[in-house]
């Protein structure tokens, strides 16, 4: 395999890019693999023999870190890189720190993937890595910020194109919360403790976790959205006046809604009631921005038959719409007091995960990669089809099979007999639910296949190509970009 890649600043930077797409497959193979066997742990417990490091609370942090970060944050580094480029029509502000971020992000896997399954771990709900990665992360997303911002500031355009603000406000965002949440007192190289206590911790943490899903994985991922349904779709998007409304109602809203995660607890209930609140008013940028990005097919609706990464990108987004609609109703009270600490939780996460998340990153990949290696098209389109259909399948296979088994564990615990006692003891609830899990398991081995299938055909596309850095255009139109 040949590497040409063109050092002049007449070039776009697709190198870095390119890095960064091709370990997004990778990463999302190891991380859904990790889900796939924790979803085995919990119908077979002994299947990974007692070993510790393979334990079912040191791999939980690991799936999560592997997908979120791992998976999903190299998707964002390479989707971004290539967006800030095509609408600044501008090479990237400085190769070398592109170079950092890529190096420096796989350090952080790595050195994830080493230390959690040893129990080096904060605790903390997506911020489970110790100080010293902490640190890395930190360096790294600066360097991140530097290069997308001086590449904004040095654009030829003079339009700023709109999934530009949405990736910078999950930069600067994340920064905040990173460093807000993980402030910590170092107790050894491998041991941290919280500044904050008690509720307050609660509050912090779930201030973080919830817009850690909201900016990094939600207002991230529309910036992807914004770029890859208009050109996929050869379409102008719908709205782009909907889009900037979206953009500043979306990123308001979402900062105010994390204390739903703790409704019913210590939290001050004015708090869970503001949290509920926010909650709910951010239904309305939410299926704004949906809509917009659906509605970008009027005129073209046919192109949907017949294009399947168009199939995963629309579907990515009705399952947005879906799982954002979810979260809402989930975080009123009387309906979190029989969803909280239930599978339906679960269920919620991964319609969001697989269903919004991945399924837009994958659909992304599909449009970047051929294109990174100077092709017009994947090598299979019937291998794009035959993945859309396993990962659709799996994904209703596994968030029906929680939806169902949620609802049912709520009904179950909050069940009272006449005396006062319970109608059922944890046990029954836990031996109702295994038929359930049978189903996850088999809905997630779907998905794990649809990312062999997708690796195949990445690496018969990259097969024998030469890469080159693509020539910057001489004309620069930012939104037909």
């Amino acid at each position: 395999m040949g590497f040409a890649v063109g050092n002049t600043q007449d070039n776009f930077n697709y190198k870095v890019v390119r890095q960064f797409a091709l370990v997004t497959v990778l990463w999302g193979i190891v991380g859904m693999l990790v889900g796939v066997i924790l979803a085995a742990q919990l119908i077979w417990p002994d299947i990974t023999m007692n070993i510790s490091w393979l334990s079912y609370g040191r791999l939980r942090p690991l799936h999560t870190n592997a997908v979120i970060f791992a998976f999903g944050g190299s998707a964002l580094f390479a989707t971004s890189y290539y967006i800030v480029q095509r609408t600044c029509q501008v090479r990237l502000f400085s190769d070398q720190l592109a170079a950092f971020t890529f190096w420096g992000w796989q350090a952080v896997i790595v050195a994830a993937a080493v230390s959690l399954p040893l129990g080096f771990t904060t605790s903390k709900e997506y911020a489970e890595l110790e100080w010293p990665i902490d640190i890395l992360i930190t360096l790294v997303w600066v360097a991140y910020a530097v290069v997308f911002f001086g590449t904004v500031i040095k654009r030829k355009t003079k339009h700023i194109y709109v999934s530009n603000w949405f990736f910078g406000a999950y930069i600067l965002t994340i920064a905040m919360l990173h460093i807000v949440n993980n402030i910590e007192m170092p107790a050894s190289l491998f041991k941290s403790y919280s500044a904050y206590s008690g509720a307050q911790d609660a509050m912090i943490q779930w201030w973080y976790g919830h817009n850690a899903v909201g900016f990094f994985l939600t207002t991230s991922f529309l910036g992807m959205m914004y770029y890859f349904i208009p050109k996929q779709a050869e379409r102008p998007i719908y709205s782009y006046r909907l889009s900037i409304v979206h953009f500043w109602a979306l990123n308001f809203t979402y900062m105010w809604a994390g204390p739903h995660h703790l409704q019913h607890t210590a939290l001050p209930d004015w708090t869970q009631s503001l949290g509920m609140v926010f909650s709910l008013i951010l239904l309305a940028p939410s299926w704004g921005g949906m809509i917009n990005g659906i509605m970008t097919l009027s005129g073209a609706w046919h192109k949907l038959r017949r294009d399947p990464i168009l199939k995963f990108l629309i579907t990515a987004l009705s399952f947005y719409g879906m799982s954002t609609f979810e979260g809402s109703m989930m975080s009123i009270k009387t309906v979190n007091s029989l969803s909280h600490y239930t599978d339906w939780t679960i269920g919620h996460v991964h319609s969001g995960a697989l269903g919004w998340v991945a399924m837009i990153t994958i659909g992304s990949m599909y449009y970047l990669i051929p294109r990174l290696v100077g092709q017009k098209e994947m090598h299979s389109t019937k291998l794009i089809e035959l993945h859309f259909w396993i990962s659709t399948i799996g994904v209703v296979l596994y968030i029906a099979a929680m939806w169902i088994a949620g609802v049912m564990q709520g009904l179950m615990w909050r069940a009272f007999q006449p005396d006062g006692t319970l109608t059922y003891s944890f046990v029954e609830s836990v031996k109702a639910t295994y038929p359930f899990y049978m189903i996850r398991l088999l809905g997630g081995l779907c998905f794990l296949s649809g990312m062999f299938v997708m690796a195949y055909n990445v690496l018969k596309t990259i097969q024998n190509k030469k890469f080159e850095d693509a020539p910057i255009p001489t004309v620069a139109v930012a939104a037909a970009h």
